[in-house]
């Protein structure tokens, strides 16, 4: 099989993605995996000040490079612009990472579409917003098969477009466990993080874009509740990640913290960093309303980092049930689930040690595995006219 992977994603501004980072990590597998061993041959589009160079753009056992001008042009690649490329490399198959490629043309698609956001938690304003749902629809409906992030994010699918449960296969993520995992870090590497950033341990943690969906108003004002009340009062809230929609009440409810420095913000920050921070906590915190497979709680299971989570959408099932759950809509709950953490030292250590253990069931080569047996599922068959044409078995 002869497979066109849209390389859309693969722009330097879209680095900072979890997108970007999935596509990357699932490219590189396949081309190291799958492709060196005749399972499949890819082509991988690619433009001259369009393509990032952090991406691996040189030919390579079972791999082409396409070299276009059509991705510098967005609306056009998104409408029929990689069908054409496609097309020109003899390819049977497209595969798209995001839902941004319109399923549309006589070469099939495969998609990856990673959760509803747009539909049940949205992250855009309401034009944005308005594109993404049509574009999360287009390809749901119209996409030969559909490779999601969770069981979680299937239902969404199948209960809201209506789709067979047979057209979408669930494929968990993987992680980068060369930087997450439990290897010590050099103390003089967390030390000059920390004073860098004002951060004094005890703390707790949280990764991921600041944004309404990520729950972080309130797990600020859970902490002012422990803060009042002295409950482990001493330690700090450390939130990591880049700035994005609707974030001002949050970076204004972290300014009104009474007492100064309990909430430190650093912005995006390197993957290197990012472990750093995880192995010097004490407890890493997800209160998300809604995720598709949340890459920053795996992670931080992965680090060995106490993990306690929200008990929404898929949180539950990807860590495997082995956490302290709590509703994230009730302050006064995850308050009391973040107090029990602080103060158990043997619940931590349980936390700790299911959660490298779940954590250990994620990888990228099984991601890619499993990818390449949905696109494996695709197969070659005559139409009327005698001419090809791809099917799902």
């Amino acid at each position: 099989m002869i497979l066109a992977f849209d390389t859309w994603i693969f722009r330097s501004t879209h680095r900072n993605s979890g997108i970007y980072n999935y596509a990357k990590n699932l490219l590189q597998t396949l081309r190291t995996s799958a492709c060196r061993t005749g399972d499949l041959f890819m082509r991988l589009p690619f433009a001259h000040g369009y393509s990032d160079n952090a991406v691996d753009f040189t030919p390579s056992p079972g791999t082409r490079i396409v070299k276009t001008r059509l991705l510098h042009f967005h609306r056009l690649w998104q409408l029929g612009g990689i069908t054409a490329v496609a097309a020109r490399a003899g390819a049977d198959l497209i595969f798209s990472p995001t839902t941004h490629t319109c399923p549309f043309g006589p070469i099939p698609v495969v998609t990856t579409i990673h959760d509803v956001t747009p539909v049940v938690s949205p992250s855009f304003g309401s034009v944005p917003n308005l594109l993404e749902r049509i574009r999360l629809r287009n390809a749901a409906k119209y996409s030969l098969k559909c490779v999601t992030d969770s069981q979680c994010s299937k239902k969404d699918l199948v209960e809201i477009y209506g789709i067979p449960p047979e057209k979408v296969t669930v494929v968990y993520l993987g992680y980068d466990q060369d930087i997450f995992n439990t290897s010590k870090i050099g103390a003089d590497r967390q030390q000059q993080l920390f004073a860098r950033y004002g951060i004094r341990p005890p703390y707790i943690f949280h990764h991921g874009v600041v944004q309404p969906r990520k729950n972080l108003l309130r797990l600020i004002q859970a902490c002012r509740i422990l803060w009042k009340n002295q409950t482990g009062s001493d330690f700090q809230l450390v939130l990591a990640g880049p700035h994005g929609w609707k974030c001002q009440p949050i970076l204004e409810a972290a300014a009104k913290v009474s007492i100064q420095g309990k909430v430190i913000l650093t912005g995006a920050l390197p993957d290197e960093d990012l472990a750093s921070l995880l192995k010097g906590s004490t407890l890493c915190v997800i209160p998300s309303l809604y995720e598709g497979f949340c890459l920053p709680m795996v992670e931080a299971m992965a680090c060995g980092t106490p993990t306690i989570a929200s008990n929404k959408s898929c949180l539950p099932e990807v860590s495997g049930g082995v956490l302290r759950y709590f509703d994230p809509y009730s302050i006064e709950e995850m308050a009391s689930t973040i107090a029990a953490a602080l103060e158990d030292t043997a619940l931590r250590s349980q936390l700790s040690t299911e959660g490298i253990k779940r954590a250990s069931q994620f990888s990228w080569d099984r991601c890619a595995k499993e990818t390449v047996a949905v696109l494996s599922s695709i197969q070659q068959r005559p139409n009327g006219n005698g001419k090809g044409r791809m099917a799902a078995r």
